[in-house]
């Protein structure tokens, strides 16, 4: 499917629920422009559920990342990111930090987040799976549409042709 989120917007926002995020999350995976059904997941300095959802195969799903913000240390490095790519995920978006963001530019996936940190999270096994998550304006919802590209993100309850 090829989109711009600009005309998806002029296309779709008075006939369809459309939530657009604020720019808060800076591009750092290969493609700029995915999209995908999402896939919540709500943790704080932590990656162990991280982890483990990325190593699920799928076809065509974005993961959401609500890390609470957190400056203090990475979600996603490397690794996860080309565990991610292994498994079919399109994209992930992190309301948190990164790392390896050079390594990270050159993987076939679109990753989304609010800064770099060269410090790895913790690995305690907290967080919840498939919950409704808020961060930049929008409530993401397990199944709910994701669509990015470099002018930003909307989210839709239904998919966008």
């Amino acid at each position: 499917m090829t989109f711009t989120t600009a005309s998806l917007c002029d296309h779709y926002s008075g006939s369809h629920y459309l939530q657009i995020a604020e720019p808060l999350l800076a591009c750092y995976g290969a493609n700029a422009t995915f999209s995908g059904i999402i896939t919540t997941i709500k943790t704080f300095e932590d990656n162990v559920l991280v982890r483990a959802t990325l190593a699920e195969s799928v076809q065509n799903r974005v993961l959401v990342i609500d890390g609470g913000g957190s400056h203090r240390c990475a979600l996603i490095d490397h690794e996860l990111a080309t565990l991610a790519v292994n498994n079919g995920w399109q994209g992930i978006l992190v309301y948190g930090c990164i790392r390896q963001s050079a390594l990270l530019a050159n993987l076939p996936i679109g990753i989304r987040a609010l800064h770099t940190h060269p410090l790895q999270s913790h690995q305690k096994g907290t967080g919840d799976r498939d919950l409704l998550v808020s961060f930049a304006g929008v409530n993401f919802k397990k199944d709910n549409f994701l669509y990015a590209d470099m002018d930003g993100i909307i989210v839709s309850d239904t998919m966008l042709s």
